[in-house]
């Protein structure tokens, strides 16, 4: 008796199944999501990000409906990670402006003469 299990050939689409296209809308997360990182760091990488994640929300729901026949994961996952690094260098750009504008606040003091205790 052979303990071999039997090969079974993979299952054969369906001729009117549709082919597996990308996701415009994936493309457009990374678009946007490259546009937030590159200009994070001058804050204005704030609104590409805050569209990006927004727009990642429905290729999500449409990825899902589609059920294999949209393709585009990578594109949304790189696009998501590009956005919230726009926003993490813009929110590192406004602590870094923040803490040099009160040390520059902080220098200008009273000048007293060499004479004053």
């Amino acid at each position: 008796m052979s303990t071999v299990a039997p090969v079974t050939p993979p299952p054969r689409r369906h001729p009117l199944d549709p082919d597996p296209v990308a996701s415009s809308k994936a493309g457009a997360v990374l678009a946007l999501g490259i546009v937030a990182a590159l200009t994070g760091i001058m804050v204005g990488g704030v609104v590409p990000a805050t569209i990006a994640l927004l727009l990642a929300r429905e290729v999500r729901a449409d990825l899902r409906a589609a059920e294999g026949f949209l393709i585009g994961n990578r594109r949304l996952h790189t696009g998501v990670a590009l956005a919230w690094a726009g926003i993490v260098l813009a929110v590192a750009a406004i602590v870094i402006a923040t803490i040099v504008g009160l040390l520059g606040y902080a220098s200008y003091g009273r000048d007293y003469a060499p004479t004053v205790n």
